[in-house]
């Protein structure tokens, strides 16, 4: 799909590189990795097959050891394949040993590569090579990132669509297209489901809020279903934010339980507070959680108040005591809201607190079904550019203006859409996206 793409940056490095490409851990089996030009010879010296063939052939697994060079030593039983360019991950020469997992055994064979001739890969530059290769475009190399680290099913349909190359196809028939207000309906469809690839991809944030003591504490317990948080009867024991991630219906929820929002007494308890309202400010959803056995107070009133028009969910918890006598009272206080009754403690309304949150997803335009969206910041911005740049070219076009000013906001328009798959894409940008990766992918 990418093997025309020109990337800004070059082809990759002539080194060959090596790295461990299996979590660390004990498990059945590990993988070292070897890609470039010595990769071959490498494997060959280090690689002593039980059955000695006529020759490699390229994407066989072959059964033996790993043998230290100097002395034949056996190091390990693994299945190694070779595979040759251009068909593997990299478009390079690659080996992959597959041995026991185990760290002692993993760092020792790659050791033994690194000593004949290879050197220890960076963070993402077996996908780095791929990309400079024209294996894939960025967003497919972002993609791969998105994958691995996809919190449900539906955040990995998503990255598995851009790892695809849909995206990519989009953006490239953007760039055929004749530049012009044609343009301006996908790239402007494009933007307006990016909230959406940014939920799916790093999660919604949803901040239990209130004042000490409401049970804020035990209804993240209760919703996560495991005892995350400490639950005491003594008002002020959280102090920090306590942040678990969860699978709603699909949709990554990032929960997060806060300190109680009081007048602080102490030092530490106003860094708690501040860190609370910073939080808050940035959720994207607040359960907003009062006492329904006792009477609304001034504390209560006041922090509904600093959520502004913040969605939220209000919720009377400890219903597994009586109602206080002003119950009808702490309703009528905020009329129109999602109000509902809930029980920490037992676990009642849990469900239905649930399905109200996954409504008011919903609500603020989530598509859950959606396949194509921009996932990141980075797409964001670049077709902000695209965006931009088109209105601007538009509006020299309707002023009169000379085909020459036209053409420079086109050609900019272009760039824009150019950086989004790495074709104008700088070397610190692309030292800022590998980054994020581990060594070994």
């Amino acid at each position: 799909m990418s093997d025309h793409l020109h990337h800004s940056s070059g082809r990759a490095s002539d080194e060959t590189v090596a790295a461990i490409a299996t979590p660390a851990g004990v498990g059945g089996i590990g993988i070292v990795k070897i890609s470039g030009p010595s990769a071959w010879a490498i494997g060959q010296r280090l690689f002593q097959p039980a059955r000695v063939p006529e020759k490699l052939c390229s994407h066989r697994l072959y059964h033996g050891h790993i043998v230290e060079p100097e002395t034949g030593r056996p190091v390990d039983e693994v299945l190694t394949s070779f595979m040759r360019a251009p068909h593997t991950y990299t478009r390079e020469d690659v080996v992959e040993i597959n041995c026991h997992s185990g760290m002692a055994v993993l760092e020792r064979i790659l050791e033994l590569v690194l000593r004949s001739g290879a050197r220890l890969a960076e963070p993402g530059e077996f996908t780095r090579r791929a990309f400079l290769n024209g294996r894939i475009d960025l967003t497919q190399a972002e993609a791969v990132l998105d994958v691995i680290h996809s919190k449900t099913r539906r955040s990995l349909d998503l990255a598995s669509e851009h790892l695809r190359g849909t995206l990519h196809l989009i953006i490239t028939d953007l760039r055929t297209e004749r530049l012009g207000a044609q343009v301006l309906g996908p790239v402007t469809a494009l933007l307006a489901r990016y909230e959406d690839g940014r939920i799916l991809r790093e999660g919604l944030a949803v901040i239990i809020a209130g004042k000490p003591n409401v049970g804020k504490s035990r209804l993240l317990n209760t919703l996560l279903r495991s005892d995350r948080a400490l639950v005491t009867p003594v008002p002020g024991t959280t102090r920090d934010v306590i942040e678990e991630g969860f699978n709603l219906r699909g949709i990554p929820i990032r929960l997060m339980d806060t300190a109680g929002l009081r007048d602080a007494d102490t030092l530490v308890e106003q860094l708690g507070m501040e860190l609370t309202r910073d939080r808050l400010a940035r959720a994207d959803l607040v359960l907003f959680v009062l006492d329904r056995s006792a009477s609304l107070t001034r504390e209560d009133i006041q922090i509904h108040k600093e959520l502004g028009d913040k969605p939220r969910i209000i919720l009377l918890n400890k219903a597994d005591l009586d109602r206080h006598p002003d119950f009808a009272e702490i309703v009528g206080r905020f009329p129109g809201e999602t109000i509902l009754e809930i029980s920490a403690l037992r676990g009642d309304g849990i469900e239905g607190l649930k399905d109200a949150v996954f409504q008011t997803i919903r609500s603020c335009r989530l598509d859950t079904e959606t396949s194509v969206v921009a996932p990141n910041l980075r797409h964001k911005i670049c077709l902000e550019g695209t965006q931009g740049a088109v209105i601007r070219a538009i509006e020299l076009v309707e002023s009169g203006a000379s085909a020459e000013l036209v053409a420079i906001e086109l050609q900019e328009a272009l760039r824009h859409l150019g950086e989004i798959i790495g074709m104008t894409t700088g070397e610190d940008v692309l030292d800022q996206i590998f980054s994020q990766f581990c060594i070994g992918k």
